[in-house]
């Protein structure tokens, strides 16, 4: 007679899920109340009896088994922490996640459909930063936000970085005639250079070797959509990056001036205030975007 699978003991479980949410062996320990050694001994003790890997870096990213096992684990944890004989359903985890507008319509949008089949549990409130004050209309438990790490009032971690190049819209291009790569003084001087602060024209400059100083006047638009929809309209030439405005490409709406992209310095983070990753439908939010992104 076959015997059923051994389930790994609950701390081995807490502990992989600690330390899969904090990443770091010395704050899982302390979430845990135990030694770090513990903490390591009861990781090695369930990937024993699984068969698997549980972590693959260092840095303790995931491996694709963990990955795919971590949200069961949080499931059943949460299951074993419901009060016994209350009869109702339980009420949905609600996440209130604050995100910038361009990146929820042309990153977030489309990958949610799958979110919500792996966290049905999840309910999901999307509400609007804006991405050069890192405002949000409410208090949100995670924030995207846009710019340059640490922020001293937030945990972060790192999300996404990007490359920018020139481009412009099919007819603008047109009316100008060619730019030969928008890479010397010459042929930046010829077009209209839409601005805005969340990716200076310095970026490219530098990297180009052009010596014209940061434009200071133009059209200007504090949204990177709104700066693309400004080049399909022909305000004329705009700075795009690439991750960010692929729809634009891929459609015509807009051309490259060159083949030729440098990294933004500016990248994209998730943010949280201290506490906020103990709840497992943050953890798992964060962990899910995470591999999402990284994911063709």
């Amino acid at each position: 007679m076959s015997t059923a699978p051994r389930i790994p003991p609950i701390q081995g479980l807490q502990a992989f899920e600690a330390l899969a949410r904090l990443r770091s062996v010395t704050q899982a320990a302390e979430a845990l109340n135990v030694t770090p050694s513990a903490v390591s001994h009861r990781i090695r003790q369930v990937e024993l009896q699984l068969g698997f890997r549980l972590f693959t870096r260092q840095d303790f990213s995931l491996s694709p088994e963990g990955a795919e096992y971590l949200p069961r684990v949080r499931e059943a944890l949460a299951a074993l922490q419901q009060v016994p004989g209350r009869r109702q359903a339980p009420s949905p985890a609600r996440l209130r996640v604050a995100v910038t507008p361009t990146f929820s319509r042309q990153l977030l949008l489309p990958r949610l459909a799958r979110f919500r089949q792996d966290y049905p549990e999840i309910e999901l409130m999307l509400q609007v930063a804006i991405p050069a004050h890192h405002v949000t209309a409410e208090e949100a438990d995670i924030e995207l936000r846009f710019g340059n790490g640490p922020f001293t009032d937030r945990e972060a971690m790192h999300l996404l970085s990007d490359e920018v190049t020139p481009v412009c819209s099919p007819e603008y291009l047109h009316e100008i005639g060619p730019l030969h790569g928008f890479e010397d003084d010459r042929a930046v001087a010829r077009a209209h250079l839409i601005r805005s602060p969340l990716e200076p024209w310095r970026t490219w400059f530098r990297a180009c070797g052009i010596t014209l100083p940061e434009p200071t006047a133009g059209s200007q638009f504090d949204d990177l959509g709104l700066l693309l929809d400004a080049a399909v309209a022909g305000f004329g030439v705009a700075l795009m990056r690439l991750k960010l405005g692929q729809a634009w490409l891929d459609t015509g709406r807009l051309v490259r001036l060159s083949a030729r992209s440098v990294p933004s310095p500016h990248d994209y983070y998730l943010c949280w205030r201290p506490g906020t990753l103990e709840r497992w439908e943050c953890a798992a939010f964060v962990d899910w975007l995470r591999q999402s992104l990284r994911d063709p």
